[in-house]
């Protein structure tokens, strides 16, 4: 029974959990579901509840005049947001995923998803946040539930078909450009990638090359590691004069291995080393001779 109930917990078999709760870590019914919400009492991921107003809250595309705006005030409106979240959020530990629901259904207008790479970093960011406001408001933050965010997300909205619109019960993430997401988690990727240079140079199989870097320090030499590693990522051009990294010039060409030779040729020189090697037999057996006849 007990294996029974954990395989459907959360599922739309479970009776007793809210899956969409589970799922997407709020529900369009709040405390009034006939289900339970069982907040994890600790997470990766915590949620930040309406927290991101849109300047075309109101109405889409309008602002609260009722003139049209700019898709692209719009946009760099929520990527300034996003950045700053990021940059206060990032103090507290390492950043996985920072997610922000474009619905305009209450229970997920404006809702932050940041998970951190650890549990604690969670921790420690729910402590500080706690009792704290934002643009004159109160930050709301929790624990949530939510930890595959491939679940939660409307697949459909990625493919620009769901036809429910904000009001869908699944996350419609708002997306930031490639630039912005390059320059915010970009960091954590050099950083382990140095990482991942530390744990080659002092692996015991493999050689440790710090004394021959041009430039003094480990530290230093570790930096140009990472640049080095990057730029050899890039493609190379290959020009006229060289291939697969081979040099033409003639020079080069006289240190290759010369031609093997034929069957028949290797053949001849057989019966010719034979013939010396009998020619050296029989001449040494003939002072032997002499000396017995005398």
């Amino acid at each position: 029974m007990a294996e029974h109930l954990a395989s459907i917990f959360g599922t739309e078999k479970d009776r007793v959990n809210c899956p969409f709760y589970f799922k997407i870590g709020a529900c369009r019914h709040g405390d009034r579901c006939s289900r339970l919400h069982t907040k994890p009492s600790i997470s990766p991921t915590l949620l930040l509840s309406n927290m991101y107003q849109r300047p075309d809250m109101v109405t889409p595309g309008m602002d609260p005049q009722g003139q049209a705006m700019d898709p692209r005030k719009i946009q760099e409106h929520f990527e300034d947001f996003y950045e700053d979240l990021f940059e206060e959020l990032s103090k507290y530990g390492e950043i996985e995923s920072l997610n922000i629901c474009d619905n305009l259904a209450d229970h997920m207008v404006g809702n932050v998803y940041v998970q951190f790479r650890e549990e604690e970093h969670a921790a420690n960011a729910l402590r500080a946040l706690s009792n704290r406001f934002y643009a004159g408001r109160p930050i709301i933050v929790d624990f949530s539930p939510v930890t595959d965010f491939r679940e939660a997300t409307c697949r459909q909205y990625e493919e620009n078909t769901c036809n429910r619109g904000g009001y869908c019960n699944f996350m419609h993430l708002k997306k930031i450009s490639r630039e912005l997401r390059r320059q915010l988690f970009g960091r954590y990727r050099r950083r382990h990638s140095r990482s991942r240079s530390r744990s080659r140079s002092h692996s015991p199989y493999r050689p440790r090359i710090h004394d021959e870097r041009p430039h003094g320090g480990r530290g230093r030499g570790r930096r140009y590691d990472d640049r080095d590693f990057h730029h050899e990522r890039r493609p190379r051009s290959r020009s006229p004069g060289r291939r697969r990294g081979r040099s033409r010039s003639p020079g080069l060409r006289r240190n290759r291995s010369p031609v093997r030779e034929g069957s028949a040729e290797r053949r001849a020189k057989i019966e010719q080393w034979n013939r010396e090697r009998e020619q050296k037999s029989t001449d040494n057996e003939n002072p032997l001779q002499n000396g017995d006849d005398q």
